[in-house]
């Protein structure tokens, strides 16, 4: 039903406070009905990647690539879109550059 590169909406539970907000989030991968999902903010001075209103979002955001989490599948209300392939090949290229220091 959801796959990769689906832009959705869900209850984060955020890090610093108990509050549990709906927020937007880029599915990167699934497994046992559990989604490793990368934040979106449309705070634009923010670090990531763009993401403008003419791709589906609401208004310009970024996708925080330095804020991914663990989402259970009832947590997801919603699916909002889904980007395109380009989009999703920027988002693996910026995660395989993070995750290189792995490797040495």
């Amino acid at each position: 039903m959801y796959k990769p590169g689906d832009v959705i909406l869900a209850s984060v539970h955020f890090t610093d406070t108990f509050e549990i907000k709906k927020r937007p989030a880029v599915i990167l991968f699934e497994e046992f009905d559990n989604f490793v999902v990368a934040g979106i903010t449309s705070n634009i001075n923010m670090n990531g990647i763009k993401l403008l209103k003419k791709e589906g979002v609401i208004k310009d955001s970024i996708i925080k690539l330095n804020y991914i989490f663990t989402i259970s599948k009832l947590m997801i209300e919603k699916t909002l879109f889904h980007l395109n392939s380009s989009k999703k090949q920027e988002i693996f290229k910026e995660l395989n550059k993070k995750l290189s220091a792995l490797n040495n």
